[in-house]
């Protein structure tokens, strides 16, 4: 296995053909900022262009996949940044020809759990804990907004969004968000590369291009609306900012529904 790149800081990046391996790597709970965004992306890039990779797996630590996009990158100063930034990466995932696998362990939340559900196959710990609670936040993600809907279905979607109800592992495995569950999920994700590994790349890329050929018009629309409303509407409101200061201050934040 060989390393291409080794100045990222916030991420590891491997290649083992067929199979390519990003680690989030921002202790302890992988919190996905700005720098691990570009990282995210600049490994993408160099990924894209290897046609002897025919998959890629995301993964993070025993500890987490990944606690969620940084709070602090939410403040009206940096937040069409931020989300610029994030959507790219998520653009990025999707629009790459090769297969893409989320390794997910324990915590998988928010931006993180955006991640694993623009993959296109995710295998979980058993243990692992899925939500969005960016709406306790007085937020709303705009990914999950989109995508979530048509991998778990509306009614379910609804409640992870409004509610910021979480998921274990089991109930993620039930509801279609996640393909198999084991206690370590590298053992399913092993299996999957056997698969790939048998298989011609370029039929790979193309079979990928046309499955979501349909879906991607809408998503593409959709997520420049979301982010529309999130920069042009939320953003402007009073309780959004409280509640990412309540955050950051460590209290109970005080709604004036403005």
């Amino acid at each position: 296995m060989s390393s291409p790149q080794s100045d990222f800081s916030r991420i590891t990046f491997a290649l083992d053909p067929p199979a390519a391996r990003i680690t989030l790597n921002n202790p302890p709970l992988n919190v996905i900022d700005v720098t691990m965004m570009d990282e995210l992306r600049a490994a993408l890039e160099q990924i894209e262009t290897r046609p002897d990779v025919s998959a890629i797996v995301f993964a993070g630590s025993e500890r987490a996949f990944s606690g969620g996009v940084d709070v602090a990158a939410h403040t009206p100063d940096k937040v069409r940044e931020m989300l610029t930034a994030f959507h790219s990466v998520i653009r990025s995932v999707v629009d790459n020809n090769k297969l893409t696998i989320a390794s997910v362990r324990r915590h998988c939340l928010g931006g993180g759990a955006e991640l694993a559900l623009m993959c296109d196959v995710v295998y979980a710990s058993v243990d692992s804990i899925w939500g969005f609670p960016e709406i306790k936040l007085a937020c709303y993600p705009p990914v999950a907004s989109v995508a979530l809907s048509a991998v778990v279905g509306q009614k379910l979607a609804a409640e992870l969004v409004l509610t910021g109800r979480t998921l274990t592992g089991q109930e993620a495995r039930d509801a279609g968000l996640v393909n198999g569950i084991a206690d370590d999920p590298e053992t399913l994700v092993a299996e999957c590369l056997k698969r790939v590994s048998q298989l011609s790349p370029v039929a790979l890329s193309l079979a990928k291009k046309a499955f979501y050929a349909w879906d991607a018009i809408h998503f593409d629309k959709g997520l420049a609306r979301a982010e529309q409303i999130y920069h042009d509407e939320l953003m402007k409101t009073t309780d959004a900012r409280e509640g990412i200061a309540a955050f950051m201050e460590r209290r109970r934040p005080k709604w004036t529904g403005k």
